[in-house]
């Protein structure tokens, strides 16, 4: 995830903002007044952009690391009675 270059805030603030608009059910301005709250001033417009930029990677990131399953499974007896 090397997209943070150029960036104006550091890459943990953006990936921050990131995780609770995904996590949580917040509105952008929501989400604007939270990082308000935390001395962040963020214009909603620009976290819509990190959401969009940034939710695939953290995505791609995730599923890359998810242990597979098992590839076998087996299934216990089992008694169907038809017609009685």
């Amino acid at each position: 995830m090397n997209n943070f270059k150029g960036t104006q805030f550091p890459k943990a603030v953006m990936l921050h903002a990131v995780f609770f608009y995904v996590r949580y059910a917040v509105s952008y301005r929501d989400l604007e007044e939270i990082m308000a709250e935390r001395g962040l001033n963020v214009d909603h417009a620009t976290l819509n952009r990190w959401v969009v930029k940034f939710s695939p990677l953290i995505s791609a990131n995730a599923q890359s690391r998810k242990r597979a399953t098992a590839n076998s499974w087996r299934m216990d007896e089992t008694c169907i009675r038809v017609r009685g």
